[in-house]
């Protein structure tokens, strides 16, 4: 059983940073994609960031050169540290998982999802 479990939102001026954690069990780590998706109400939920089972990370545009994705070597834990952080950055952040060895940054090919964690920026 998949389970995953964000933390680390919270309220931070535009400028400041917050790291995001995701516990994750219950997945094949050697052969899963992992990423952080964020939503917006009346939005589609977006990609941010994901790893795939080699270690090789992708960033959505809005978060190069200020966001970090991260693991621990066993991919239990999924960290996302976000710096420079902009009031358009407020959004309910997911972490999620699939098994898969190709991973695309797009809400359908992901399967699992955590709860979420809110993060508000302000300006």
């Amino acid at each position: 059983q998949v389970r995953l479990a964000e933390s680390g939102g919270g309220s931070v001026q535009a400028g400041g940073s917050l790291t995001l954690s995701c516990s994750a069990s219950g997945y094949p780590a050697s052969r899963s994609c992992m990423a952080w998706f964020r939503q917006v109400p009346g939005k589609e939920r977006e990609g941010v960031a994901q790893i795939n089972s080699e270690g090789v990370t992708t960033y959505a545009d809005s978060a190069k050169g200020r966001f970090t994705l991260s693991t621990d070597n066993a991919k239990t834990t999924l960290n996302l540290q976000m710096n420079d952080l902009k009031a358009e950055d407020t959004a309910m952040y997911y972490c999620a998982t699939d098994v898969s060895y190709w991973c695309l940054l797009r809400e359908d090919r992901y399967s699992y999802w955590g709860q979420g964690t809110q993060v508000t920026v302000s300006s």
